[in-house]
């Protein structure tokens, strides 16, 4: 199955339903301002791990396109990718939990692990097919290494 849907414009489209759900069918209040606002420092590391592996990516000269990874040139297991195999899918998913927490209410929280799945099942596995078949043993080492979205394995 090959990708469909540019990742950022699943996330864009879950943080929209996560409003939806907020403004509609809230629920209960979780998290009241002033203390919502922290649902920013999730925010804030998710973008930071996101840019960070996009300039390994850059600086690596290898593609940043999500959309067909057999085009990657090389493998990148340094910097953000040694504590995850999909810091920028991490990164989008901190995104999530920040707009839930800044949001407040228990509805959009249904949402980021739907994401999770739905990124892991349409993107994330059709990734590690196509670099498993460019780069072999390489990757499969790494797959061993370094969790699928967060943690080193030993």
């Amino acid at each position: 199955m090959k990708p469909r849907i540019p990742p950022p414009i699943v996330m864009l489209a879950a943080a929209a339903l996560m409003w939806a759900l907020h403004r509609w069918i809230p629920l209960t209040r979780w998290i009241a301002p002033p203390w919502n606002r922290f649902g920013s420092l999730p925010a804030v590391v998710g973008l930071a791990i996101a840019v960070a592996a996009i300039v390994r990516f850059r600086q690596a000269q290898t593609t940043t396109n999500p959309m067909d990874p057999g085009k990657a040139s090389c493998l990148v297991t340094d910097g953000v990718f040694r504590i995850s195999r999909n810091p920028m899918y991490l990164g989008l998913e901190l995104l999530l939990i920040g707009w839930a927490v800044w949001l407040g209410s228990a509805s959009p929280w249904l949402i980021p692990p739907l994401f999770a799945i739905v990124i892991t099942v349409v993107q994330i596995i059709p990734e590690e097919r196509a670099l498993g078949q460019r780069f072999g043993d390489q990757y499969r080492s790494y797959q061993r290494r370094v969790a699928r979205w967060i943690g080193s394995r030993g």
